[in-house]
């Protein structure tokens, strides 16, 4: 018999890396991967994927289109550490090599519901000019060993780094079991409480950063 008692709460993301704007760059793809806190695990679908590459349109718009899903589900006792999802873009350079051309990250939204995000990107520079020419001279653009530590920020105080491209990612959020948990995503109003499903809360609310 089931426990009317849960331990834990279920978030489940879905969505897709709809596409990114990058006006000086072409045939490019995105790794992605989450991080999340120490309390949080996940149950079901990928942390991590990468997308096909993809080129601009005959059109005059600068938008790459990619439109890949995303889908996983987490557990977890505690909102601290709530899942970030990181993106990194890379694509050929002049002399043909793979190199990064933007990383970013954001939070999963809180609220159940429909939700979309423009992530600005930015990627490292060297300190000095000489680096700069060496780097761009060698196909070797400084990169981050380790993509997961644009979502941690720690470290990230003494990169020196530059803006340049957005990515699109839409989100389809639904919780479980929060509110027995004692932790309320939903809206003040009770005029629009969500609608709960075997526990599901799929109510499309506004999110504000």
């Amino acid at each position: 018999m089931a426990t009317s008692n849960p331990s834990v709460f279920l978030l489940t993301v879905n969505g897709q890396i709809e596409g990114a704007n990058f006006p000086e760059y072409d045939n490019l793809y995105c790794k992605y991967c989450f991080v999340y806190g120490h309390d949080w695990a996940p149950t079901s679908g990928l942390e991590e994927g990468i997308t096909q590459i993809t080129c601009k349109g005959s059109q005059s718009s600068h938008r790459l289109i990619w439109n890949f899903p995303l889908e996983t589900t987490f557990k977890s006792t505690n909102p601290s550490g709530w899942p970030q999802l990181v993106v990194s873009v890379y694509g050929p350079d002049v002399f043909g090599n793979d190199v990064v051309r933007g990383y970013g990250a954001t939070h999963i939204p809180f609220n159940p519901g429909q939700h979309t995000r423009t992530i600005p990107m930015f990627v490292p520079e060297p300190t000095w000019r000489l680096q700069k020419f060496t780097s761009w001279l060698l196909g070797r653009r400084p990169e981050y060993t380790d993509p997961k530590v644009v979502a941690q920020g720690e470290g990230r105080e003494v990169t020196r780094v530059r803006s340049q491209g957005f990515v699109t990612v839409s989100f389809h959020i639904m919780t479980k079991d929060m509110k027995k948990l004692g932790y309320d995503t939903g809206p003040s109003s009770p005029a629009n409480t969500p609608s709960v499903t075997s526990g599901w809360s799929t109510e499309e609310q506004p999110y504000n950063m």
